[in-house]
């Protein structure tokens, strides 16, 4: 058996890791092939001792009503051995042997013939009759007598002489006729008329061992059972022609001690390791002889097999059946479970719009009601948040791209401080308008996305800027596709990537710079494409620097268009720093490409 601390140690590492499905099932099973086996059990169990009760009572019965043919067939014999001494010629030798008169003899011999021939005909065993007197011998004239055998000299004669009475005896060879028959003998003493037993005369009654073996086994059958006809001593009444070990075990001592006194019985006796059912019933006629039956357990329990496999049968068919009806049942008490199971998924997936219906009122319709009451504040608590973060979100681009115009202007206006110093006023005059036309598109009516041709209008207004101040340093290409011209971008995106190649990228030429503007269209995606042939960047280096900030000089740009983008478009929106095959800076970006709203 399980002590507790095993079975508690089963419930929490085995059973409670499972999920609460399998826990139900696993319970169901348990439960299910407990109650099965058990059924099926007691049901065999049941099933075997009633077979065998019928067992050992029909076996009972055919015993019994085989030794009550044998005991009457005998009884019959005795009978007609009565008959023989009232007739008259039975009468005249008890008289003649009486007188020790032999006057008669031939006479008497003669007609005894008659009674012989009724007697025989009568009952078909009789094989031969001996009348034995001290005045002759009498017997059937279709029986040769044997003359060297005298009756006075035979172990019947002297056996009867120790009992004092009448005997049956066990089979034997014949020794009064010639024919020598295997035969049970029936020898009394010679009454006569008056009851009288002085006369020392005996009668024999030769019975054909064959003939009466079949008769007790002739109402029996030997394909499951075997039967003996023996005395209390195991020893065969028939003679003995046993050769098989299991013939031998009404021989043995053991055996022959459970042979009780009683007309009749049984019992189970077992013989190296085989056990077997005896039953017997002893003969009124002479009751130390019996007709015993003896069959093996196993082939009287064999029917039980069939039994023993309909049950498993049964039973495995119940469990399957049953394991299908538990699955089922499972299936609908967990249904609901289920179902609010999938809700939760899917607000996982940030679906927030679904709800837990039901029509009862059991305690997971409860709890999905109470999901569907949280499910309410969450959404709401979110839309709150939503308000609150795009405020927010809204300050923060303001404040970023509040913080580009001084930087750039910064510059600009240094620019034109020092053009108007050196009298370059032509070149004053065009910056200024430049100037004036960016700040007209920068203001862009307070939106924060412009179109990507605004963009590239802000672009060329600021490069005819730096190209005033920097002559000959440069050169720009811009190549891109009309359609692309109505999508969306968040203003002062592109400016300062240029910005960054002048300032960086060409630092120590004096001409001969090429920058590179390039935008396309990739699936749902637009992307946006600024490089030179300047000396190039540490991508890995800068990129840390625009995602981890150390500084507010390094990257300061870039840094700030990275996080204007995750503003805009949080996850939705990639860039990529490089250097391209000339060795100068590549920065890509990808932004969701958006045209409605922006004509």
């Amino acid at each position: 058996m399980f002590s507790k601390k095993t079975w508690e140690a089963f419930v929490k590492k085995i059973y409670y890791s499972l999920s609460l499905k399998h826990r139900i099932w696993l319970t169901f099973v348990v439960l299910i092939m407990f109650g099965l086996t058990a059924t099926g059990g007691i049901a065999y169990w049941i099933a075997s001792k009633e077979i065998q009760r019928n067992a050992l009572k029909t076996s009972q019965d055919t015993v019994n009503q085989s030794a009550q043919i044998v005991n009457e067939r005998l009884k019959n014999i005795g009978i007609a051995v009565r008959a023989l001494m009232f007739s008259d010629p039975f009468k005249q030798v008890m008289t003649d042997a009486q007188n020790n008169d032999r006057d008669h003899y031939y006479n008497t011999w003669t007609s005894l013939q008659g009674v012989f021939s009724q007697v025989k005909f009568n009952d078909s065993m009789i094989d031969s009759i001996l009348i034995a007197s001290p005045i002759g011998d009498y017997y059937h004239t279709s029986n040769v007598r044997d003359t060297a055998n005298s009756f006075y000299d035979s172990d019947l004669y002297k056996h009867f002489k120790e009992i004092k009475r009448g005997f049956w005896t066990k089979g034997h060879k014949d020794a009064f006729f010639m024919d020598k028959q295997d035969v049970i003998s029936l020898v009394v003493e010679g009454v006569n008329e008056l009851g009288e037993k002085r006369s020392d005369v005996y009668v024999v009654i030769n019975v054909k061992q064959d003939d009466l073996y079949e008769l007790f086994m002739e109402n029996l059958s030997t394909a499951e059972k075997q039967y003996y006809f023996v005395d209390s001593e195991g020893e065969d009444v028939n003679l003995d022609n046993r050769s098989s070990q299991e013939d031998q075990l009404t021989k043995h001592s053991a055996f022959t001690k459970q042979l009780s006194d009683e007309m009749m019985g049984s019992f189970f006796y077992k013989d190296k390791k085989k056990e077997y059912l005896v039953n017997y019933a002893r003969l009124e006629v002479k009751n130390d002889w019996m007709i015993v039956g003896i069959q093996s357990k196993s082939d009287l329990l064999a029917k039980l097999n069939g039994i023993k496999k309909a049950t498993i049968y049964v039973i495995l068919g119940l469990m399957v059946l049953s394991l299908f009806i538990a699955n089922n049942m499972i299936y609908l008490v967990l249904k609901p479970l289920y179902s609010l199971q999938r809700l939760m998924k899917r607000v996982e997936e940030n679906d927030l719009n679904v709800r837990f219906e039901s029509e009862y009122k059991d305690e997971v319709s409860q709890v999905g009601f109470r999901f569907n009451r949280m499910l309410d504040e969450i959404k709401q608590l979110i839309e709150d948040v939503k308000v609150r973060e795009s405020e927010k979100r809204k300050a923060e681009i303001k404040a970023l791209s509040a913080q580009m115009d001084p930087h750039f202007f910064y510059n600009t206006l240094n620019t034109i401080y020092c053009k108007s110093v050196l009298g370059e006023n032509k070149d004053v005059n065009e910056m200024i308008l430049a100037l004036s036309q960016m700040f007209q598109l920068s203001l862009s009516g307070g939106r924060d996305l412009i179109t990507l041709e605004d963009e590239l209008d802000h672009v060329r207004q600021y490069l005819a800027i730096q190209q005033i101040s920097y002559e000959e340093l440069f050169v720009c290409h811009i190549e891109v596709h009309p359609e692309l011209l109505a999508c969306g971008i968040p203003k002062v995106v592109i400016q300062p990537l240029v910005e960054n190649s002048i300032l960086h990228g060409f630092q120590d030429r004096e001409s001969g710079g090429e920058i590179y503007i390039n935008a396309q269209s990739e699936e749902d995606w637009l992307h946006l494409t600024v490089e030179d042939n300047g000396t190039g960047l540490i991508p890995e280096q800068l990129m840390a620097s625009i995602i981890h900030p150390t500084t507010m000089d390094e990257g300061y740009a870039l840094r700030n268009i990275y996080h204007r983008l995750q503003l805009y478009y949080g996850d939705q929106q990639r860039m990529i720093i490089s250097n391209n095959e000339s060795g100068g800076a590549r920065i890509e970006i990808w932004i969701p490409k958006q045209t409605e709203g922006m004509g």
